[in-house]
């Protein structure tokens, strides 16, 4: 998932980052690796702390304009943070490249794993690689329906057996991102990995 990212984050980075004079071309690749971590990053940050719910709503499209989302706004937000900090940008030039970016790659994310025909992202796998795994097995596509069509509580018992689910991929998130040999926690060296291909 995350080299499809990398690739994901370069389509869509010549205005962003390699055209733009605030970014010197000697980190443009840096730059869009950092892009990938935090996309990444801030995904599985929302999945340890038992966001699944909302990480779901994000890929449905639900809950209006995506720069409104707040998964998408922590995404910015900690993008930014790397940009001043790393590359020594001020807040406007990172909040530039970030307002640039970000919004073209979280919405073609979303299409392009909501897309059939396309077969780069699909949310079993995301899940999966953020979770290190710990989603095989369930029912994903089955999960996202069940948020579309809005009702969790299918038998009407009041019981719509999601905390277990919500478990499971809150701690398989939080391992993933706790240990580095796991990969989790290594994101930034595998996608410097994707650079050197």
């Amino acid at each position: 998932m995350l080299d499809n990212l990398f690739n994901l984050v370069k389509e869509y980075s010549g205005d962003a980052v390699v055209n733009n004079p605030d970014v010197p071309n000697e980190y443009n690749e840096e730059v869009m690796a950092v892009a990938t971590q935090s996309v990444a990053g801030g995904l599985q940050h929302s999945l340890a702390n038992g966001g699944l719910a909302d990480v779901l709503r994000l890929f449905n499209g639900q809950g209006g304009e995506v720069q409104q989302n707040p998964i998408f706004q922590n995404i910015s937000d900690g993008f930014i943070q790397d940009l001043v900090g790393r590359f020594n940008m001020n807040e406007r030039q990172a909040s530039g490249v970030a307002g640039s970016l970000l919004p073209l790659v979280i919405n073609n994310l979303i299409r392009r794993t909501n897309d059939p025909n396309n077969n780069s992202f699909d949310i079993a796998g995301i899940l999966s690689s953020l979770t290190g795994g710990s989603t095989q097995g369930l029912n994903i596509q089955n999960l996202v329906s069940r948020f579309t069509q809005g009702g969790l509580d299918r038998d009407g018992d009041g019981d719509t057996d999601l905390q277990d689910v919500i478990s499971t991929v809150t701690n398989g998130a939080r391992q993933q991102a706790n240990n580095p040999a796991a990969g989790g926690g290594g994101l930034m060296d595998m996608i410097k990995g994707f650079m050197a291909r």
